[in-house]
């Protein structure tokens, strides 16, 4: 446990206290073995991070009593939006706790027409499960910001989703030429205008330029303007179907792919939130502004 997280309510109060019964109270004294006047670094829940002071133990209530003070912001949630097709629980588990670790802004679960709809039904597709996990991936990074998660059915109605907060984002419109991904020189060609968001389709069946192709021409934004809010979509484990495709283009996806092998759902989803990130400066240290 990287950080022991709370909610504002548990913070706030006059005397905030951890039961010895509660996860993050067995781990402050099994496995960090503090005593009175020991910290622990500690955190409000999408708020800030900081260091709780140990001021008492009740045995009689069993209860650890402690004083919090803010230090910082907690390591808020990168520009980085992901839509996933629906995979096996056992998969969905640690992609959760993977894109929370990674820092990703939302994440879009999704059915695809490939995919194999009970993964749908499962307990761990419900909310509080989802949640649950998210906050397990959070606090592995030792942040306190967690990823929003949205469900959907189906394809069309997800994009339908980020295309109304896409457009609240950016009034101006998608940022691609929707004439073609590719321009002679082998650049992708940008739309005149604000460029502010790339959106970004894996498909390693039918691609239209590498991964690496789409993040190069991230150099060619006037440093005046923000860096770019990326969304990537990923599909379930048997990939896109060509209805899904057209969606997606029809909607500013560039279909990009990253090399030959074919990865697992998750293990995509982790790799390519690596590249993009490391393109923006997020796994140096140097986040572009």
């Amino acid at each position: 446990m990287n950080i022991c997280l709370f909610d504002k309510t548990e913070i706030e109060c006059s005397s905030p206290f951890l039961s010895y019964d509660d996860k993050r109270g067995e781990h402050i004294l099994n496995i960090l073995h503090k005593v009175q006047g020991d910290s622990f670094t500690a955190g409000i829940i999408d708020g800030a991070s900081g260091l709780a002071r140990i001021t008492r133990f009740d045995e009689k209530e069993r209860r650890i009593y402690f004083e919090f003070t803010a230090t910082g912001d907690g390591k808020p949630l990168n520009p980085l939006n992901m839509i996933v097709g629906f995979v096996r629980p056992i998969q969905l588990r640690r992609l959760l706790r993977d894109v929370a670790a990674l820092g990703v802004n939302e994440l879009y679960l999704t059915g695809t027409e490939l995919g194999e709809k009970s993964y749908m039904q499962s307990d761990l597709a419900q909310s509080e499960k989802v949640r649950e996990l998210l906050l397990e991936g959070t606090v592995q990074a030792g942040s306190t910001h967690v990823p929003k998660v949205f469900i959907h059915k189906n394809l069309q109605e997800c994009l339908e989703n980020v295309s109304k907060k896409m457009a609240l984002r950016e009034p101006q419109g998608p940022q691609l030429n929707p004439q073609g991904p590719l321009s002679q020189a082998g650049s992708l060609r940008l739309s005149k205008g604000p460029y502010k968001e790339q959106l970004i389709c894996l498909d390693n069946i039918n691609p239209e330029c590498s991964l690496g192709a789409a993040l190069a021409q991230d150099a060619a934004v006037p440093e005046a303007l923000e860096g770019p809010q990326f969304t990537v979509a990923i599909g379930s484990e048997r990939g896109w179907t060509d209805r899904e495709r057209d969606l997606m283009q029809k909607a500013g996806f560039i279909r990009c792919g990253m090399g030959e092998r074919i990865m697992r759902t998750e293990t995509a989803v982790t790799v390519a939130g690596a590249i993009i990130l490391n393109s923006m400066g997020r796994l140096s240290g140097q986040a572009r502004q």
